[in-house]
């Protein structure tokens, strides 16, 4: 369930760290934590039990853009993973806009992976939430256990639905970026169709930057129509540098004189290295 702060132009979306006892949540989220920025972050609250720990912070990405103009905040928690302990992890799912479900890569653990991922389907089930219609992400921790078993096997097992999978070492901090980035644009791109007409602004400072070119040089250039009085002042005006070299300019000219003013244009305008001169016939009459 989104969150709207008007004040702060920020809307909250909430990500659930899903999966069996000991599979790698919390240390997820204790990585994720470690690694931001302590301004763009908020305190973490943790809620112990014998054996697991329901964690919970929020931060501010920056990376992931704006919808409307407001800024997608984002709130991480974890559930435990006993079965015991039910009724909290469906306390923590309500109001899930996304999923990461960790699955332990171990093949004894295997049951306990498909056995939790079932529950997930139902908990959500129970409040009216199906699982294939919300924004969801599988990760398979523990890649480097001498017992893992093969991603196709897990894949066939657990990913009923084909959603993006990452593989991860969540001790040693790999993969953890990356399933957090992979579940964050998914929410992004379900906000944005649902609340912003589909379309996510991207931050000003990660946008490609604008390449400036040169007018081109067949377009014609703007011409400044002067009075005749308007046009003997900007005369006067001709540099002492241009009147040396083509002639001193007679304030006071006879009619029908002609004037050769030297106007130099910048080379961006034309193709070329060198400068171009061109110079204006004034015909007063």
């Amino acid at each position: 369930m989104v969150l709207f702060n008007a004040a702060t132009k920020e809307l909250t979306a909430k990500i659930v760290y899903y999966g069996p006892g000991l599979c790698g949540k919390t240390t997820n989220l204790q990585h994720i934590y470690d690694t931001l920025p302590q301004d763009g972050r908020g305190k973490m609250l943790s809620l112990a039990t014998q054996t697991d720990r329901t964690l919970f912070f929020d931060f501010l990405p920056i990376e992931l853009g704006t919808i409307r103009g407001m800024k997608t905040r984002i709130q991480l928690y974890t559930v435990p993973g006993q079965v015991f302990y039910d009724a909290t992890r469906k306390l923590v799912l309500r109001g899930a806009d996304a999923v990461v479900f960790v699955a332990d890569s171990q093949a004894p653990a295997l049951e306990s992976n498909k056995e939790s991922f079932q529950n997930l389907i139902a908990n959500l089930k129970e409040q009216g939430v199906e699982l294939e219609r919300i924004p969801h992400v599988i990760q398979w921790n523990k890649r480097d256990t001498p017992n893992a078993l093969p991603v196709a096997a897990l894949e066939q097992e657990i990913n009923l639905f084909g959603v993006p999978t990452f593989e991860a070492c969540a001790m040693r901090g790999e993969g953890v970026k990356e399933t957090l980035s992979g579940v964050a644009r998914l929410v992004l791109k379900h906000l944005a169709e649902k609340y912003g007409g589909g379309v996510v602004e991207e931050p000003a400072l990660l946008a490609p930057p604008r390449i400036q070119r040169p007018p081109d040089h067949t377009e014609p250039l703007e011409v400044e129509e002067l009075s005749a009085g308007e046009l003997l002042e900007e005369i006067e005006e001709i540099p002492a540098e241009a009147e040396a070299a083509h002639g001193a300019v007679q304030p006071h000219m006879p009619h029908s004189s002609v004037v050769e003013v030297p106007v130099v244009l910048d080379r961006s305008l034309f193709s070329g290295d060198a400068p171009v001169e061109i110079k204006l016939k004034l015909y007063l009459k």
